[in-house]
C-alpha cells in the first residue's frame, strides 16, 4: 500500500494476466465459479464507481469554472480572447487524435466477447449538425442527469454558470461558494475512487485474459503509440507554430521558462496541483503580468484540456474500432464536439479523463457493458498518458497566457530567459 499508484496498477495487472491465463486454461471457454465471478466482479464494482461521479463531477466541475470567470470586466475582452484560445486549441487536438486513429487505426483485429453482441444500429445519429445542436438542449435537466445525457447536461452546466456571473454579487458569491464546496467534495471522492483502481484492473485485465486473449494488450500498446504521437505533435508542432504566429517570439524561449511547470505536470498528474508552479514560472520567467495570469492560468487549469481532449477523442474511437464499427462522419462529428465540451468538465486531478471518457462513449450510444472490458484495459497503461497529456495542458496553458499577454499590449516578455 505504500508503493505508488501507477505501481499498484501494474502488479495488479500483471496479477490480473497470471489469474486470466489460469482461468483460460482451467476452463477452455466462457470461465465460471464462485472465486473468477469474485475476482471479475472487482472490476464491475469498480466500473460503476467511476459511473457514479460523472454527473455530479462533471456538473459540479463546468458551473464552478464558468461562474469563475468572475464579472462582466473579465468576461469582456479578456475572457473573450481566452476562451478562443482554449476552444480552438482543444479543437486542434481533437483533430489530431481522430485524424491518426483513423489512420493508424489500433483498435482493428481484435475479437472480443462483447463485441459479438454489438448491436451497431444501437449508435445515435442525428441526421445534421443541427440535430446535434437540438439534442443539447435538455428538456428536462433532472431527467438529463438520472438517463445519462451527458450533451445536456453540459449545456445546462454551461448556461447555469454564465448565468450565475450575471447575479447580484450576494447571490453570485452564495452559490459560487456552494458549487465549490460541492466540488471540492465531489473530487475528493474521485480521488478515492481512483486509489481503488488496481482491484478494478484486477478484475477487468483477468476477465480481458479469460475471455480474449492478448489480442486486445496489441491492440492497447499500438492506442499508446497512438496517443502519444498525437500528444507529441500537439506539444511541439502545433502550439509552438501557434505561439510564433501570434507573438513573433521564438518558442524555445517560453519552453525554457516553462520547464519547472512542465516537469512538474508531468510528475503530478495534475493541472491543479501544478498551477502554482505555473503562475511563478509564467510571471517571473516569462514576465507576463499578474493580471492576465491570475486570470487565464486558474481558469485553464479548469477548462482548458488539450491532451485530455485528444485522448477522449482517440479513445472512443480506439473503442469503435475493438467493437468492429465503422463510426459514420456524423458520429465521428458527436465524438468532436462531446470530445471537446467534456475536456472542459475534466477535473484537474489525476485519471480524470479515464472518468470523462464515458461521457463520449455515451454521447455516440455505447453500452456500459460494451466499452467496460476495453476501458479497464486502457486504464492499465494510463498513467504514463496521464503524465503526457497533464503536461500538453499546461503547456497549452501557458502559451495562451503569453500570448494574450502580447496581446494586451505586454512588450516586456521573456527578458530574463536566458539562452
Amino acid at each position: 500500500m505504500k508503493l505508488k499508484l501507477h505501481w499498484q496498477i501494474l502488479i495488479a495487472m500483471a496479477v490480473g494476466v497470471v489469474f486470466g491465463i489460469i482461468f483460460q486454461n482451467v476452463y477452455h471457454g466462457e470461465p465460471t465459479g464462485w472465486f473468477y465471478g469474485l475476482i471479475t466482479s472487482l472490476g464491475t464494482i469498480f466500473i460503476r464507481l467511476l459511473k457514479m461521479v460523472i454527473v455530479p463531477l462533471i456538473f459540479s466541475s463546468i458551473v464552478t469554472g464558468v461562474s469563475g470567470i468572475s464579472d462582466g470586466k473579465s468576461l469582456g475582452r479578456l475572457g473573450g480572447k481566452t476562451l478562443l484560445y482554449y476552444v480552438t486549441t482543444s479543437l486542434f487536438a481533437i483533430l489530431i487524435g481522430l485524424t491518426l486513429t483513423n489512420i493508424i487505426r489500433p483498435g482493428d483485429g481484435v475479437t472480443l466477447a462483447t463485441s459479438a453482441n454489438f448491436d451497431a444500429s444501437t449508435i445515435q445519429t442525428p441526421g445534421s449538425p443541427a440535430g446535434i445542436l437540438i439534442r443539447m438542449i435538455p428538456l428536462n435537466p433532472v431527467n438529463a442527469a438520472s438517463s445519462g445525457d451527458m450533451l445536456g447536461i453540459i449545456f445546462f452546466a454551461i448556461f447555469l454558470g454564465v448565468v450565475i456571473t450575471k447575479l447580484e454579487p450576494k447571490y453570485r458569491d452564495t452559490l459560487r461558494n456552494l458549487f465549490e464546496s460541492f466540488f471540492e467534495a465531489i473530487m475528493k471522492v474521485t480521488e478515492y475512487v481512483i486509489k481503488l483502481a488496481p482491484l478494478g484492473v484486477l478484475g477487468l485485465i483477468t476477465k480481458a485474459v479469460a475471455t480474449s486473449g492478448f489480442d486486445l494488450f496489441t491492440a492497447v500498446g499500438i492506442y499508446m503509440a497512438t496517443i502519444a504521437t498525437g500528444l507529441t505533435i500537439h506539444l511541439f508542432v502545433v502550439l509552438p507554430i501557434l505561439f510564433f504566429l501570434l507573438t513573433r517570439i521564438n518558442p524555445i524561449h517560453h519552453y525554457r521558462s516553462m520547464a519547472s511547470a512542465m516537469a512538474t505536470a508531468f510528475s503530478t498528474s495534475s493541472s491543479s496541483a501544478t498551477l502554482p508552479v505555473t503562475m511563478r514560472c509564467i510571471e517571473e520567467n516569462a514576465g507576463v503580468s499578474n493580471r492576465v495570469s491570475s486570470f487565464v492560468l486558474p481558469m485553464g487549469a479548469t477548462v482548458n484540456m488539450d491532451g485530455t481532449a485528444l485522448y477522449e477523442c482517440a479513445g472512443v474511437l480506439f473503442i469503435a474500432q475493438v467493437l468492429g464499427i465503422d463510426l459514420s462522419f456524423s458520429q465521428q462529428f458527436i465524438v468532436v464536439i462531446t470530445a471537446l465540451l467534456a475536456s472542459i468538465g475534466a477535473a484537474g486531478i489525476p485519471s480524470a479523463g479515464l472518468v470523462m471518457i464515458f461521457i463520449v462513449t455515451q454521447a455516440v450510444g455505447f453500452k456500459d457493458a460494451d466499452v467496460a472490458l476495453i476501458i479497464g484495459t486502457m486504464l492499465a497503461v494510463d498513467r504514463p498518458l496521464d503524465m503526457f497529456r497533464t503536461m500538453v495542458n499546461v503547456t497549452s496553458d501557458s502559451i495562451g497566457t503569453a500570448i494574450i499577454a502580447k496581446s494586451e499590449g505586454e512588450t516586456e516578455l521573456y527578458q530574463n530567459v536566458k539562452m
